[in-house]
């Protein structure tokens, strides 16, 4: 079994990460350590987040500083102010013991002055985001000269946040003999062009395949109503009261709403997100990471770069649109040998991203049914028990106490003084899911070849609309429409198939009449909107058109344009 100091760390260094409870190496920290330690080469790293990266490098660069020189000898560059100042305080950590070294972190948002002070008094190690760095090099308040080490962390992420001419910029002041190390989730064409034009004769190590996630993450899914989102993932934090997750969200406004959801019912939770200031953002990620909130409600963009320890669960409330995106996600848990859960929550839409994360991320989803009111109060309850039965009693503390405690009890039997103590805790869930239905998605096989649209539980609609391929429309565009049209985006949509010059698609009969209503006030890029009958549709469904159709109909636009000019003019049926 390897461990650090055979790898060349030194007794100071190996101290402090045993007392942070680092013994074995990480596969990218036993091949990236000896190598940096030993030689002066350029190195390409490519592992995904939670592999031990920081350690990989920052513990070569904190050894082969030279304290006695107080001007900057390594910079880190990475993409995010989180990111930026995790890592410094990651290094920190590692060199508790080193004397006479000085790191720092400079990022946007916080006052720059204290930066510069900070660097006049003379530092050794900079971690910086590309913009702040470019800034204290026009300033002339950063020199790099003799930088011996450039470290791009997460190289990745910072080319595709737009910051491959800050990067250039930044590079082009450092020396020529510098050694560079790059680390990345991927390859892009980006990072190769990087790599290409400032590394030379780079050696490659690959710790993990690209699109694999940990073994020791097991992945759950929950299929429900689109309406049923938000009470499913209540459920899903209450059946796991020591939860220490985070909530991912497509938008800055979701993870709001649902942050603000959450706060306002008594979760230990709150959001971060791109709205926030510096000082705030800051503030709830030192909560977050001193464990005083349980949950973040969070987006990929306010996350990036997030790296805590002992996240037991991941919830992706909003599936992303990229399978890797849900691999990155999906790794800020299992880490350091633990296993993790990672969970989608999903809805019938949403069958073909689910089976292209499998495929691309070669995982395979575990189907859970939403816990019912009765296991989150079964678990609720173990939860209060177990607790009252650990607690740490000082008797010095409570003895002057005790007195008028049994006074005031006396009259109350051994069992009703259980029963009142665990009820004062655990009342309100039992009020709230003393009458709640079981949420599903799943379709009731007796109803199911009656009639069309009986899904997630829900009867839905079938409406035909005058746009199609023919207008350069999308699913996405007819999403929109109905989410315009209803003025919200948790309805329920069934199928969507796009013809020529219609689309047919099901929406929640409940909304039916409001869509008809309000569907007079949307258009589609300057084309007004016509729906045919519903009822009609629904009886008899057209069947999808395929390209036969369209070559038929190649060569007449005459005809085309006609018969789509005809169609404008026709007003709705709905009146």
């Amino acid at each position: 079994m390897t461990k650090f100091k055979e790898l060349g760390v030194n007794k100071e260094l190996c101290k402090a990460i045993e007392e942070l409870g680092f013994k074995i190496p990480t596969e990218v920290q036993k091949e990236s350590i000896p190598f940096l330690l030993t030689e002066n080469e350029d190195l390409i790293a490519l592992a995904q987040t939670g592999t031990g990266k920081t350690a990989a490098f920052g513990l070569p660069a904190i050894q082969q500083v030279d304290v006695e020189n107080k001007n900057v000898q390594v910079i880190i560059l990475c993409p995010t102010r989180e990111l930026c100042v995790q890592i410094c305080k990651d290094l920190e950590s590692y060199s508790k013991y080193v004397k006479g070294i000085k790191l720092l972190s400079v990022y946007g948002g916080t006052n720059i002055e204290t930066q510069i002070k900070s660097l006049k008094k003379g530092v050794q190690i900079v971690v910086g985001t590309p913009g702040r760095t470019k800034d204290l090099l026009k300033r002339k308040n950063l020199k790099l000269e003799i930088v011996n080490k450039v470290i791009l962390d997460e190289a990745d992420e910072m080319l595709s946040m737009g910051f491959k001419d800050d990067l250039d910029f930044i590079l082009d002041k450092t020396s020529s003999n510098r050694q560079t190390m790059l680390f990345s989730a991927t390859i892009s064409k980006e990072v190769k062009s990087i790599s290409k034009k400032y590394m030379r004769d780079a050696k490659e190590i690959t710790v993990s395949k690209i699109n694999s996630t940990a073994k020791n993450i097991e992945h759950h899914i929950y299929n429900v109503s689109s309406r049923n989102k938000y009470e499913a993932l209540k459920r899903i934090a209450d059946f796991n009261p020591n939860i220490y997750g985070i909530v991912f969200c497509r938008t800055k406004r979701h993870t709001k709403e649902i942050a603000n959801k959450f706060m306002a019912e008594g979760y230990n939770a709150d959001a971060i997100h791109g709205d926030l200031s510096q000082n705030q953002r800051d503030e709830v990620m030192q909560r977050f990471r001193d464990k005083s909130l349980q949950i973040l409600i969070a987006t990929d963009v306010a996350a990036r770069g997030l790296d805590v320890d002992d996240i037991t669960h991941v919830i992706n409330y909003s599936l992303p649109d990229d399978p890797e995106v849900y691999v990155h996600r999906s790794g800020r848990t299992a880490r350091a040998g633990k296993s993790g859960i990672s969970i989608a929550i999903s809805n019938e839409s949403e069958r073909r991203k689910i089976k292209s994360i499998e495929k691309k991320g070669a995982i395979k989803f575990i189907p859970k049914e939403v816990p019912t009111g009765s296991e989150i109060c079964s678990n609720q309850l173990f939860k209060l028990i177990d607790k009252i039965e650990n607690v740490d009693v000082d008797e010095e503390q409570i003895k002057p106490f005790l007195d008028n405690i049994y006074k005031k009890l006396e009259w109350l039997s051994r069992e009703e003084l259980i029963k009142r103590f665990v009820s004062a805790e655990f009342n309100r869930f039992l009020k709230y899911y003393k009458e709640s239905n079981k949420l599903t998605s799943k379709r009731s096989k007796d109803k199911r070849s009656s009639k069309r649209g009986d899904r997630n539980g829900k009867s839905l609609t079938a409406f035909s609309i005058n746009i199609g391929r023919k207008h350069r429309a999308t699913p996405l565009d007819i999403i929109s429409i109905v989410n315009r049209a209803l003025k919200s985006n948790s309805i329920e949509i069934g199928k969507i198939e796009l013809g020529r010059y219609q689309t047919f698609f099901e929406i929640d009969k409940d909304h039916k009449d409001d869509f008809i209503k309000n569907i007079k006030k949307i258009d589609f890029k300057g084309n007004d909107l016509v729906l045919a009958e519903p009822s009609d549709l629904d009886q008899n469904p057209p069947k999808r058109r395929r390209d036969r159709g369209d070559r038929r109909n190649r060569g007449k636009r005459s005809d085309s344009r006609n018969s789509s000019r005809k169609r404008k003019k026709k007003k709705s049926r709905f009146r």
